[in-house]
């Protein structure tokens, strides 16, 4: 049993030179159940003391629908956004050379080094009706404070630099010379960058993207001060989440939250194994 146990192990395990293979199996699946399974297995098992019918009438509450549906969708918009502009930045900040180049590689990590608050007061001044970019926007008719487009302005601001992040490392290991080869044997620049430079760089991608979106889902200090925070509007989940702790409503906050925990996770899963499927084409 012992010698079969012991086979098993070695069957799953990585060739290694260095021992313990089983203590480090052991510390992390506990410091794992310490720090995420056991949380998350009591903020399941919380909102069933409502029941069923309960918990249904949350989950089909409209402000409740509204809430989650301005979450989800400003994530899932913020992170197309950041996918296209982050490769666009990391690809300059990696391939050219320009005055001020560390200045603005600096400022790619600026929503990591800000609080959220102070990142949220700053959109909102900066796109008020009277602010600096509010202003010439009204004029045009587009309002962005106080209204969706502001979530998903605020939720842009903080994803960047997930991408960003995730991409330079690979664009740095990505040599110039496919790209050269390609180029000799009569492939134009379109043709380059479709066949050979976005099919190395689409899982770092998409995991940069899936970053940047399970971080939107959960914001809330920088949102709810541009967003306005109208019910059913511009009312984001975290802050319904908040709203119904503060009513002392444990229950109701903790049924809005799995049904988040349940939603993010099928989304990232899903994103996963769409980037283990392309890297395995690749």
């Amino acid at each position: 049993m012992t010698a079969a146990v012991a086979s098993l192990a070695a069957h799953w395990r990585n060739p290694s030179a260095l021992p313990g293979f089983a203590l480090s199996l052991g510390f992390t699946l506990f410091y794992l159940s310490a720090i995420v399974l056991i949380p998350l297995t009591a903020l399941v098992i919380r909102p069933w003391s409502l029941g069923f019918a309960g918990f249904w009438q949350i989950l089909t509450d409209h402000r409740v629908l509204a809430a989650l549906r301005l979450s989800f969708g400003g994530a899932a918009i913020a992170a197309g956004i950041n996918a296209v502009f982050g490769l666009i930045v990391a690809w300059v900040l990696v391939r050219y050379r320009f005055p001020g180049k560390r200045l603005l590689d600096a400022l790619v990590d600026l929503p990591f080094a800000l609080p959220t608050a102070v990142a949220g007061i700053a959109l909102s001044t900066l796109y008020a009706p009277h602010g600096w970019l509010g202003e010439p926007l009204s004029e045009l008719g587009l309002k962005v404070s106080y209204t969706p487009l502001g979530v998903v302005v605020a939720l842009t601001f903080i994803g960047l630099p997930f991408v960003v992040r995730t991409l330079q490392p690979v664009l740095s290991d990505l040599t110039q010379d496919a790209e050269e080869a390609a180029a000799t044997l009569g492939a134009n620049r379109l043709q380059t960058v479709v066949r050979v430079v976005l099919p190395t760089l689409t899982p770092s991608l998409v995991m940069g993207a899936t970053l940047a979106f399970a971080r939107a889902v959960g914001e809330y200090g920088s949102v709810i001060f541009i967003a306005g925070n109208l019910p059913a509007v511009s009312e984001i989940a975290p802050l319904l989440i908040i709203i119904k702790l503060e009513q002392y409503d444990y229950a109701g906050a903790s049924a809005i939250g799995v049904i988040m925990l349940t939603a993010s996770f099928v989304l990232i899963l899903a994103l996963n194994l769409l980037q283990y499927w392309t890297g395995s084409r690749r």
